[in-house]
């Protein structure tokens, strides 16, 4: 598939609207990205141009960026970049939305506690723990009470050229 994927990492600039439609759940909010370069002239940190993004999600994450995320929040966005143009009134528009397949806190600039989200009832079962698979050191590994499997026949030596 031939999708431009794009990270972004900027502010949320609206409060996510969610919506259930025919599809299913979906939400939207504006996400501000500000370049920011170090101006050797002032020798400070300096604000660039500010890019804004509208953020689409979809099903379960939309409900969960909907459920997390407010004004100000410094967030990760990673999804496809879709850029529209329209004539409104005369004038040629153009947006950039982002179809967000992974959204998260900025967690270089803030803490978060994450939260799993309960399953959906038609569910497979959840996953069993994995195993211990190691046998600690001096313990006899334990035997089976199933029989085992009769062991391979080796396979013959190769000939000597």
């Amino acid at each position: 598939m031939n999708d431009t994927m794009i990270c972004a990492v900027g502010n949320v600039a609206t409060s996510p609207v969610f919506r259930n439609l025919a599809n299913g759940p979906s939400a939207r909010f504006r996400l501000a990205v500000t370049s920011r370069y170090w101006d050797r002239e002032k020798s400070t940190w300096t604000d660039g141009h500010t890019n804004f993004f509208t953020v689409w999600a979809n099903r379960q994450l939309a409900g969960n960026a909907s459920a997390s995320l407010a004004v100000g929040d410094p967030v990760v966005v990673q999804g496809r970049l879709k850029v529209r143009t329209d004539v409104r009134e005369g004038q040629n528009w153009a947006s950039a939305d982002i179809d967000a397949v992974a959204i998260g806190h900025d967690l270089s600039r803030g803490t978060a506690a994450f939260r799993r989200t309960g399953r959906a009832e038609n569910s497979v079962s959840p996953p069993q723990p994995e195993p211990n698979w190691e046998t600690p050191a001096g313990e006899p590994e334990a035997v089976s009470a199933a029989p085992a499997a009769p062991a391979p026949e080796p396979l013959p030596e190769p000939a000597a050229v």
